[in-house]
This record gives C-alpha cells, sequence and structure tokens, in this order.
C-alpha cells in the first residue's frame, strides 16, 4: 500500500473513531458485522452503488452508511476525485484498519469475556 492510499484511510479511520459510535460494540462478533456491513455499504454508496436494503438489520446498516458517505463526501473532497481502484484501495485499508483498531488489537478483553 502505498503512502497516499494509508494517508487517506487514516483520516477516514480518523473520522470514525471521532465521530461514530457504532464500532465500540460490547462483543467481538458484533463489531466484526457491524464494520464488515456498514463499511461495505458506505464504499458501495461512495462506488456509485444504488443500495436497496430489505430487512431491518440491512436498513440499520444503511443508515449508519448513508449518514457515513455523506460525511466522507462533505469533509473529504479529495475521495470524489479519485478513480475507482483507487476508493477502492482507500476503502480497503479503512476497513482493515478499523477492524484492526476495533477487535484483533484491541486490548478490550470484555470483547471475548463469555460472562458478559
Amino acid at each position: 500500500m502505498n503512502d497516499e492510499i494509508k494517508s487517506n484511510a487514516e483520516e477516514l479511520v480518523n473520522y470514525i473513531m471521532k465521530k461514530c459510535l457504532w464500532q465500540f460494540h460490547s462483543r467481538t462478533w458484533d463489531r466484526k458485522r457491524q464494520n464488515e456491513h456498514i463499511l461495505d455499504m458506505t464504499a458501495r454508496m461512495i462506488y456509485g452503488e444504488e443500495i436497496k436494503p430489505t430487512t431491518p438489520e440491512e436498513k440499520c446498516y444503511w443508515a449508519d452508511a448513508m449518514c457515513l458517505m455523506e460525511a466522507f463526501n462533505n469533509h473529504f473532497g479529495w475521495l470524489q476525485k479519485m478513480d475507482r481502484a483507487k476508493k477502492e484501495a482507500v476503502m480497503t485499508a479503512l476497513k482493515d484498519r478499523i477492524d484492526f483498531l476495533t477487535v484483533t488489537g484491541s486490548l478490550n478483553l470484555e470483547l471475548t469475556d463469555t460472562h458478559y
């Protein structure tokens, strides 16, 4: 991954960590599911794809993804100017970093406590 992609992804990570609460669920499986669905939908919206959620769970993810996509477009104009390949690289790096920070690299022992 080149420095520009890494730097761009880190800007988006910082926004999520400061402005969003969905990545702080109390269980590992829930954080993974939230990261996967919200960031996937956000990425697809950024690529210009239309998403039509059908289940209540999908609608919840869609709402968070829509807010995130709008925030990214409002605060990070460079994202809109990128071609699809660069957008995909940034969004993949974003997902990888959020997964690390909130799941695999987290020192929060409550995430795996069976009695919690």
